[in-house]
């Protein structure tokens, strides 16, 4: 299904009838990582999943992808819906969209559930890395996908999971270079919404990895418990939704 934002396709999936849960993917994957949790999900609630812009089959809108134009591309598809109230679980870059919809439409979450993701702005160290990155998906953006990609796992779980990891690196490689490099730049220059997530009133939920080589563990996790928020931790990396999918299964079964 797609719709459009600023004459711009947003591509995305419905399944299901009632209580509407938005999943939103991380930076170089698309909405086919929630597949198998929607295909189950969707027997009970809607089940909504969206490229966000510039990944999967949604086009890019401009330069930078900042949340604050993925927000409102998760909004147009809402729209189209007819949602105007749901609960969303946002993986990495999709949680820091999630936080964004919840700044920009306040009355439109139930829910947030953050997995291997931060309200945290980032770092000035963050940052730099981030230009780094920028510059290289601009030079090679097969060496950036296929080296982004494996640091997001340890070395045993890039042997574990090979096959479903060769999988994602091959559909980010169909993303165009702008629509990735767009995406760096507007993470790099999100707003820190820690202040915003502890004063959220709704149900809230952060996933961890103990192994997570982007995010640090003891950060996220206090983070989470000083935002009042409940705290999952799960033993491996950054893609839960691969490495731990019984465990994410069962954190999502607890979203109202």
């Amino acid at each position: 299904m797609r719709t459009t934002y600023k004459n711009t396709p947003i591509s995305f999936t419905s399944q299901g009838t009632g209580n509407p849960l938005v999943l939103l993917h991380g930076f170089l994957e698309s909405k086919e990582i929630w597949k198998e949790f929607a295909e189950e999900f969707s027997k009970k609630r809607q089940i909504i999943c969206i490229d966000l812009p510039g990944h999967g089959e949604s086009g890019n809108i401009c330069e930078i992808h900042t949340m604050a134009v993925m927000a409102e591309a998760v909004k147009s598809v809402l729209d189209e819906l007819k949602i105007e109230k749901a609960s969303f679980a946002g993986h990495s870059m999709g949680g820091y969209a999630s936080l964004e919809i919840q700044n920009i439409f306040p009355t439109m979450c139930n829910s947030l559930v953050l997995v291997n993701s931060t309200p945290q702005a980032d770092s000035e160290e963050r940052k730099v890395n981030r230009d780094r990155a920028a510059a290289l998906v601009l030079k090679n953006k097969k060496a950036f996908v296929s080296m982004a990609i494996s640091n997001l796992l340890t070395p045993e779980n890039n042997k574990v999971f090979k096959s479903q990891i060769e999988l994602i690196k091959n559909r980010a490689l169909e993303f165009s270079t702008q629509g990735i490099y767009a995406a760096i730049k507007g993470m790099k220059i999100r707003t820190d919404h820690a202040g915003l997530f502890a004063k959220f009133k709704g149900q809230k939920i952060v996933v961890a990895g103990k192994q997570d080589p982007v995010l640090d563990f003891n950060t996220i996790k206090t983070i989470a418990l000083s935002c009042g928020s409940k705290f999952e931790n799960l033993p491996d990396g950054h893609l839960s939704f691969l490495e731990n999918k019984t465990e994410v299964r069962r954190i999502l079964h607890l979203i109202d």
